[in-house]
C-alpha cells in the first residue's frame, strides 16, 4: 500500500508529490493524459510560485528560460492610457515573476520528482475511489486496483476526484468567451511587457513569449471574442487572429508567420464546498477555478500543493493527528475566494461594453494604475506575497508583526555547521528552527522530539528577532515565536499538531 496517491500530473499535483517525497513519503501519480502537456494556457510565474518551487528545489534553470516582462502598456486606439510596471516587491524573494510556460514548469517539477525517485504513470486515469477509516481504494483507466492511506486529487475543474467524493462545486460559466494563441509573428512591437488594446469589438492582450528555438516573434496571444455559440476548428481561430489583429491594433502590416498554438476558453467561477471528504482531499483547479487574469491559477495551485504537503506527511509519519488535515481547507479555501473575487472583478472591466463601464475602465482605472502607489501595490498584490494565515486556526492576530501564520523573509541564517545559508533555502521538506545567536538549547531539543528529522536547526544573523525563538513552517510561515521557553513550545506543538488548532 502507498501512502499517498495523487491523480493529476499538473504543476499542482506534481508540487504535492514533490512535497512529499521531500519528507520521506510513498507517492504515486497517475494522470489519464497519455503523456506530458506541451503547451498550455498558464505562461506566468509570480514571485511567491518561485519561491514554492525554490523551496522543492524545483527552480532550476526557469529563471534563464524565462522573460522578464515586467510592464504592462494599454491602448485605446493608437493612445497609450495605461502603463503599468511590477517591480520587486522587496520582500526577499528567491526569484523575480517569470513569463514561461506551464508546460516548462510541469517538466522542471518532473525532473525534480525523478530525483525523488517518483515518475507519473499516464493513460492511468482515476476511475473509482472508495473511502473507509484506514484509507481509499482506487480503481484506474489502465485497470489498476490501488490502495492508499489518502487520495489527493489534482486532476483540474472537470475533476473525477472530486465527483467520486461526492463534492459540490457551484459556481457560474460566464458567456464571456476568450481565443488564445502562442503565434510567431511579424510586427514591431516592444517585447519588454505585454500590450492591450481596448477596441469596440473586444480587448486584445500580447504577451511575449520564449521561444526554445531562439526567435524573438513568439507571442502569446488573448482576444475578447463573443457572440459565437458553436466552438471553433483550429483555422477558424486562426482566421479570427487575422482579422483581430490589424483590426484592434491600428496596425495593418501586422502578419502572422505561422501558428504554435490555438485554443480558447470560456470564463468558469467555481468553488468546492469542501476541499476534504475524510481521507480524499482536493487542491488546484480541482478545488477552485477562476478567470485567467492576473496569473493566479498555478500560483494558487502551486501554494495548495505545498500547504497540503507538509501536514499530510506529518499525518501520514504518525507525527500529528487527522485534526491539523482540517487546517488546510481553513488556511486555504478563503484565499481561494479573495482570489475568486479579484479575477472576476478584472474579467468584467476587461469585457466592459456599457457606456459607463467604459468609461470607468478607459477614463478612471486606466488613469489610477499609471500611479506609482497604485503599481506597487499591483506587484505586491499578484504576488501572492501578501497571503497570511494569522486569521486561521495555526495563527494568531495578536502580537508584534510578524505573527504566528505570517509569511517569513528569507533571512540570512548560519547553519549548524558553520555555514552561512538563507532560510527559505533550508526549508525543503523540513520544518526550521530560528535560533538566536546563543542558548534556547531546550527549545531545540523540544522540537526536534515533536518533529523528529525533519526539522533544521539555525542560528540567526541579523538579530531581526532578538532574543527570541522562531519556529518555521516548512511553507515559510511562522508557526510559533516568543522567548526561550520550551514548556510554552511545547503547549503549542500538542495542542496545532493533534487538535488542528493554536491555543490563544
Amino acid at each position: 500500500m502507498t501512502d499517498v496517491l495523487v491523480v493529476g500530473a499538473g504543476p499542482t499535483g506534481l508540487a504535492v508529490a514533490c512535497g512529499l517525497r521531500l519528507h520521506g513519503i510513498s507517492v504515486r501519480v497517475v494522470d489519464s493524459a497519455p503523456g506530458p502537456a506541451t503547451s498550455s494556457r498558464a505562461n506566468f510565474v509570480h514571485a511567491r510560485g518561485s519561491e514554492v518551487l525554490d523551496r522543492l528545489g524545483a527552480l532550476g534553470d526557469l529563471p534563464g528560460q524565462s522573460l522578464r516582462a515586467m510592464k504592462i502598456t494599454t491602448y485605446l486606439g493608437d493612445k497609450p492610457i495605461m502603463n503599468l510596471r511590477f517591480g520587486d516587491p522587496g520582500m526577499r524573494t528567491a526569484a523575480p515573476p517569470m513569463v514561461i510556460s506551464q508546460a516548462k514548469v510541469e517538466a522542471e517539477l518532473r525532473r525534480r520528482l525523478a530525483e525523488l525517485d517518483c515518475t507519473p504513470e499516464w493513460n492511468a486515469g482515476l476511475v473509482d475511489a472508495t473511502a473507509d477509516d484506514a484509507g481509499v481504494t482506487a480503481e484506474l483507466s489502465d485497470g489498476q486496483v490501488v490502495r492508499a492511506q489518502w487520495l489527493v486529487g489534482c486532476d483540474g475543474t472537470g475533476s473525477a476526484t472530486r465527483k467520486l467524493a461526492g463534492v459540490g462545486f457551484p459556481g457560474v460559466k460566464l458567456s464571456e468567451r476568450f481565443l488564445l494563441a502562442d503565434l510567431h509573428l511579424d510586427w514591431n512591437l516592444d517585447r519588454t511587457g505585454t500590450t492591450g488594446w481596448i477596441h469596440p469589438t473586444g480587448m486584445l492582450g500580447a504577451m511575449p513569449m520564449p521561444d526554445p528555438d531562439g526567435r524573438s516573434d513568439l507571442w502569446r496571444l488573448i482576444a475578447y471574442d463573443p457572440g459565437h455559440d458553436e466552438k471553433p476548428s483550429d483555422q477558424e481561430i486562426l482566421d479570427r487572429f487575422h482579422d483581430i489583429l490589424p483590426e484592434r491594433t491600428d496596425d495593418p502590416d501586422v502578419r502572422i508567420l505561422d501558428a504554435v498554438w490555438l485554443s480558447l476558453f470560456s470564463v468558469h467561477r467555481r468553488l468546492a464546498d469542501t476541499y476534504r471528504q475524510g481521507r480524499i482531499l482536493l487542491a488546484g483547479d480541482a478545488a477552485h477555478t477562476h478567470a485567467p487574469f492576473g496569473g493566479q491559477g498555478m500560483l494558487t495551485g502551486l501554494g495548495d500543493a505545498e500547504n497540503l504537503a507538509w501536514k499530510l506527511a506529518l499525518v501520514v509519519r504518525g507525527r500529528a493527528g487527522e485534526a491539523l488535515m482540517d487546517t488546510y481547507q481553513a488556511e486555504r479555501r478563503p484565499l481561494a475566494m479573495e482570489v475568486l473575487r479579484g479575477t472576476s472583478a478584472v474579467t468584467r472591466i476587461n469585457v466592459a461594453q456599457s457606456r459607463v463601464g467604459r468609461f470607468l475602465r478607459d477614463r478612471v482605472i486606466a488613469q489610477l494604475f499609471n500611479q506609482p502607489w497604485i503599481q506597487r501595490w499591483a506587484t505586491y498584490t499578484t504576488s501572492q506575497l501578501w497571503v497570511s494565515y494569522r486569521k486561521g486556526p495555526l495563527g494568531s492576530r495578536f502580537g508584534r508583526k510578524p505573527r504566528p501564520g505570517d509569511r517569513v523573509d528569507d533571512l540570512k541564517c548560519v547553519r549548524a555547521d558553520g555555514m552561512q545559508s538563507r532560510l527559505h533555502a533550508e526549508l525543503g521538506g523540513h520544518w526550521a528552527m530560528l535560533l538566536p545567536k546563543d542558548g534556547a538549547e531546550a527549545c531545540a531539543a523540544t522540537v526536534r522530539h515533536a518533529l523528529g528529522t525533519y526539522v533544521v536547526l539555525l542560528r540567526q544573523v541579523d538579530d531581526s528577532f532578538p532574543d527570541e525563538v522562531l519556529l518555521v513552517r516548512p511553507d515559510a510561515h511562522i508557526a510559533w515565536r516568543g522567548r526561550d521557553d520550551a514548556a510554552a513550545l511545547l503547549r503549542w506543538l500538542d495542542s496545532a499538531l493533534h487538535g488542528g488548532r493554536a491555543k490563544r
